[in-house]
């Protein structure tokens, strides 16, 4: 990360440079000390084969699906074991598939579905600076390095999510991503800087979602774009849905607004050219459970006699994606 604040420093951050350097400093020192998942994972990582792709497939081309590094052809059979169980050592893969030497790494989420529905919305990313709030281990920030933007930067907190994103990048060592182990809380506020910003997955896990809209609005240049992903309600009643306890199995799940209430939300932190691109209700097609985690997936969250209901009786998981202009 430091190689990022040597490379962008001198883009008219001053105000911020500091508050990140020490930010930086601070994960850096985290890491190097690490204990419990960081030190295990770090490990990991450290000790998978040292092999250079002689081919590296990042295409935004819709037929290109997995992130895909190297080929079979690459690797000793040793080489091929130990990257192996380096990769299923960092599970559960959520997002993605990639594909390591060969190795193909089939994720919860098939990604890709929705790469392919947002994809065709998105605006010129040739030389942006772009932020991706839970970043998970990069799979769209690595899709959106083969349009040349000036940088993606990723925030991930998660201990195996992150690492997975260093395993990647340690064979892509691609110059223009990078990632951070820190929640969005612990992001100095960089106002009029982005010029595109995806909150994919995330909104539905604050309590206060509004506030969160409005930091990534003045985060953003004038005209700059904001991506957000999010449960949705079907109906514009402007409704919210707050679960008791949980929501398909997730306790940190606190308003899932329907279309109009999401827009109002954009409307209120002040965004405009507000647009939703996509509804579309999550499959087993799209999240399922593979050998690549370890915990349940969709099929576990909904009733089994009511597959349009989660298991605590509310709607089942549909989820819509929104564009907005600062």
């Amino acid at each position: 990360m430091e190689h990022f604040l040597e490379k962008y420093g001198h883009l008219g951050w001053n105000q911020w440079y500091d508050a990140l350097e020490k930010l930086v400093k601070k994960k850096r020192a985290f890491l190097e000390s690490a204990k419990g998942n960081f030190e295990k994972l770090k490990k990991v990582v450290e000790e998978l084969p040292d092999i250079y792709p002689n081919v590296v497939d990042l295409s935004s081309d819709l037929l290109s699906r997995a992130v895909s590094i190297g080929q079979a052809c690459q690797l000793l059979p040793d080489e091929k074991e130990r990257l192996y169980n380096g990769l299923v050592q960092l599970s559960p893969w959520r997002k993605g598939p990639f594909d390591f030497f060969g190795i193909h790494v089939d994720s919860e989420w098939q990604s890709w579905m929705k790469w392919e529905r947002l994809v065709p919305h998105l605006p010129s990313l040739k030389n942006r600076k772009i932020l991706d709030i839970g970043s998970s281990n990069g799979y769209y920030m690595f899709k959106m390095a083969a349009s040349d933007p000036m940088f993606a930067l990723g925030l991930e907190p998660q201990s195996y999510f992150y690492y997975q994103y260093c395993a990647a990048q340690k064979y892509l060592d691609l110059k223009n991503v990078f990632c951070l182990p820190v929640a969005y809380d612990e992001l100095p506020a960089m106002d009029g800087f982005f010029d595109l910003v995806l909150c994919m997955g995330i909104l539905y896990h604050r309590k206060s979602p509004v506030k969160m809209l409005r930091q990534i609005h003045d985060s953003l240049v004038p005209g700059g774009r904001v991506v957000v992903e999010n449960l949705v309600i079907r109906g514009e009643n402007n409704y919210c849905l707050f679960p008791f306890d949980r929501y398909a199995k997730m306790r940190n799940v606190f308003f899932i607004p329907d279309l109009s209430a999401m827009e109002a939300w954009l409307v209120r932190a002040g965004f405009s050219d507000i647009r939703c691109v996509d509804i579309t209700d999550t499959t087993s097609e799209e999240q399922r459970k593979t050998q690549w985690i370890q915990t349940e997936s969709l099929e576990n969250f909904l009733d089994p006699e009511d597959p349009e209901k989660t298991v605590e009786g509310y709607p089942a998981p549909v989820r819509a994606i929104f564009l907005a202009t600062a």
